[in-house]
């Protein structure tokens, strides 16, 4: 059994392996990294050796780590990989060429659609009625998104949300509010299996399931980087964030809003911008917190787009999807059962 595992900004990690009688067996650990000295890979090849098959990533990172010393160095190589890479022989965990994908654009349609289909699309995927796909959003009205979790009151300034006749949704994923007007952000969905990320903890899986996001911004001029949990950053400024949603039938939305050219006074007329989020942030105008890609690149979000659907469709083969009319009955179902009600966007006043 042969499996894989690219550590991000790191270098790959290749386990072969066998299973005799439920345990790990003639294990070989090899790849580009460094490590000294070369007897450290010989310990960490033995404690994996008589491992049960059915270990999780957190106990066969545990093996290694109980064997490496502090005098050990590795680079580019981390114990967490090398379980990734053994679960992956395994088949225990997926790599990115084990998915068929399918990716998506648009069509433009009512805000709240958008956030029912961060549900009702994982269910037909769970449900084997679709790929998983990539999907960049199209709205036709101004809305603001706030996270699962976030408070209605705390973040919503109902005053402005009237003046300009903005739309109020909350998405089932965490993470903070994103104010959206047509044209004016880059937002995609990925709607994914979990043994992707086997073995990967939350703040891993952030800059993994969007390295090919930042292979993009990189494209269009944008040189971007993560600042841990969920931020997209720039030396300019914040471009946006990400936030992501495990659900119990084995698949999960992971997504990011990214500004392109945002109204930030009529952002901060819809949204109250908390004193800790500023003092975090630094003493800053709360303006000065968005940096727009427009303002980085020169380029019409049209191309920007275009670019980000081109070296998805290459990196990880994927073909090009649509959404059906019946996946917008669905969702228009699903809104108004669900994420229309007050129960729901006000479910944390």
């Amino acid at each position: 059994m042969h499996g894989e595992y690219k550590v991000p900004g790191g270098k790959l990690v290749v386990v072969d392996l066998d299973a005799a009688d439920g345990a790990l067996a003639n294990v070989r650990i090899s790849g580009d990294f460094f490590l000294e000295p070369d007897e450290a890979l010989f310990r960490m090849t033995a404690a994996l050796e008589g491992l049960a098959e059915q270990s999780s990533a957190n106990e066969i990172t545990a093996a290694l780590d109980a064997v490496v010393l502090p005098t050990d160095t590795l680079f580019g190589l981390t114990t967490r990989g090398v379980a990734i890479a053994v679960r992956r022989a395994l088949g225990k965990a997926l790599d990115w060429s084990d998915i068929d994908f399918d990716v998506i654009h648009g069509p433009a349609i009512d805000p709240m659609l958008n956030v029912a289909m961060d549900e009702t699309l994982v269910e037909d995927v769970a449900a084997g009625r679709r790929k998983p796909f990539m999907r960049i959003w199209e709205w036709n009205a101004p809305q603001v998104v706030i996270g699962s979790f976030q408070s209605y009151s705390n973040e919503i300034d109902e005053d402005g949300i009237k003046k300009h006749g903005i739309v109020v949704s909350r998405r089932v994923t965490g993470g903070g509010a994103m104010f959206m007007e047509p044209g004016n952000c880059v937002t995609y969905s990925l709607v994914i299996p979990t043994g992707l990320v086997d073995g990967l903890s939350f703040e891993e899986s952030y800059p993994f399931l969007d390295e090919w996001c930042m292979e993009s911004l990189e494209k269009v001029g944008v040189k971007a980087f993560y600042i841990p949990l969920n931020d997209i950053s720039s030396e300019k400024g914040k471009i946006g964030g990400a936030a992501q949603k495990r659900f119990a039938n084995g698949y999960m939305v992971h997504h990011v809003t990214m500004a392109y050219d945002i109204d930030t006074v009529k952002m901060l007329e819809t949204l109250r911008i908390g004193k800790e989020k500023l003092k975090d942030k630094g003493t800053r105008s709360a303006i000065k917190r968005v940096d727009p890609m427009k303002s980085q690149t020169g380029m019409a979000r049209e191309d920007i787009i275009e670019v980000f659907l081109d070296h998805f469709r290459a990196k990880y083969n994927a073909t090009p999807g649509e959404i059906t009319e019946a996946d917008i009955a669905t969702a228009k179902e699903r809104a108004r059962t669900k994420f229309s009600t007050p129960e729901w966007v006000k479910r944390l006043p």
